[in-house]
């Protein structure tokens, strides 16, 4: 089995998020209530803790990647909102996945090399949530077409992180 490495938002698109997001509005730090404690932050891969100075931003990950790669995935552009620190953090702590409940529903999108969707598959996270991921990425990344997988929220449809091919 492979190792896979989650990856959270970088810290240069961080920045430019903390300033104007990607639906081009700017950002709105606030401080977070017991109501938003442990939800996922994208910056760090963990969970908001109460008290902390974070906003909520719209994102679109695959836009960023395509620029890069110079990819154009059409229809399939997405922006959505993510939880972030309002000021620099110092990432996650290790490369694990990120920490999510036993019952969450997830999506892992498959996307090839033009940003367009190659499959995907709806996750139900069990107890043993890292088994669980490397054998849906494993079996994502055994079709050679596929470059990337977004792990994304089924009930709010939000990005969690993405996962390079190896």
């Amino acid at each position: 089995m492979t190792t896979y490495r989650p990856q959270p938002i970088h810290p240069d698109v961080l920045k430019q998020l903390r300033h104007t997001d990607d639906a081009n509005r700017p950002a709105r730090p606030f401080t977070a209530t017991a109501d938003d404690a442990g939800s996922p932050l994208r910056c760090c891969l963990r969970g908001i803790g109460e008290g902390e100075e974070v906003a909520l931003v719209s994102y679109a990950p695959l836009r960023r990647w395509a620029r890069r790669n110079g990819a154009d995935p059409g229809a399939y552009d997405e922006q959505g909102p993510v939880f972030v620190h309002a000021a620099d953090c110092p990432g996650p702590e290790g490369t694990g996945y990120p920490w999510t409940r036993p019952g969450a529903l997830r999506v892992l999108r498959r996307y090839d090399a033009r940003g367009h969707i190659a499959g995907g598959r709806l996750l139900e996270v069990p107890d043993d949530a890292a088994g669980a991921f490397d054998r849906a990425l494993d079996e994502a990344f055994a079709d050679p077409a596929v470059t990337q997988v977004h792990v994304r929220a089924v009930e709010y449809g939000c990005f969690h992180f993405a996962v390079p091919r190896p």
